[in-house]
């Protein structure tokens, strides 16, 4: 064999090993492309098979439980069941007997007349009544049942709990109690997670001079004219 064919032997196995070289790169490159492959089908059957998130949302019949949430802290505070429901479901609101100091108003209102000097005075002394409009403010029995000292009495003869202050304060201020009942008046208790917890009418309101007294603005920002 002579130079010349022993060159075009060295061609033909060098050609040989480029294209088996180059078939096992392709064959090596197929078998990483192909599980790829897979995985984008599979993913993007799946994303089709998706229903949009408001469907979801649509498709839910159940009511949302807020009580199944857990509370993120207790509420300190004792509270009552609503006897008002928010937007289809119960609630709870701060109690008001709790921060009466003379409750029961049926130990010393009772059957037995008071017979004690000064006993109004020194009793409820404290107690300005600045409700209503001027000149006609409420008086006592307005507001407070003429037998039962221990509840209360709207102008339809219904007696209300002390706990449940706002049905009364909602004969009168009907629009603030809707605003209340929706959210937007009043005020939730310490937290958003768990059952809704808001504040009772009387727990912002002092029930004798509701009305909040004016005053300055904590800072003042300068003008900028």
């Amino acid at each position: 064999m002579n130079f010349g064919e022993n060159k075009r032997e060295g061609n033909k196995r060098t050609t040989m090993k480029t294209l088996m070289n180059g078939m096992a790169r392709w064959l090596w490159g197929s078998f990483l492309l192909i599980p790829a492959l897979l995985l984008v089908c599979v993913g993007t059957g799946a994303a089709s098979e998706k229903k949009p998130f408001l469907d979801t949302i649509k498709s839910v019949d159940a009511p949302f439980d807020s009580r199944s949430v857990q509370q993120v802290q207790p509420v300190p505070q004792p509270t009552v069941v609503a006897k008002e429901e928010y937007q289809g479901g119960q609630f709870r609101v701060l109690a008001r007997k709790e921060q009466i100091e003379r409750h029961k108003c049926s130990n010393c209102h009772g059957e037995k007349e008071v017979k004690g000097k000064n006993a109004f005075t020194l009793t409820h002394g404290n107690v300005v009544v600045q409700h209503g409009r001027e000149g006609s403010e409420l008086a006592c029995i307005d507001c407070h049942h003429p037998q039962d000292r221990d509840a209360l009495e709207d102008k339809k003869g219904r007696k209300i709990d002390f706990d449940h202050s706002y049905q009364l304060c909602g004969q009168c201020h009907f629009r603030q109690k809707r605003d209340w009942l929706g959210g937007a008046h009043g005020k939730r208790v310490s937290y958003w997670a768990g059952e809704r917890i808001i504040f009772n009418c009387t727990t912002c309101h002092d029930p004798h001079a509701p009305r909040f007294a004016k005053r300055f603005p904590a800072t003042y920002s300068v003008p900028l004219n």
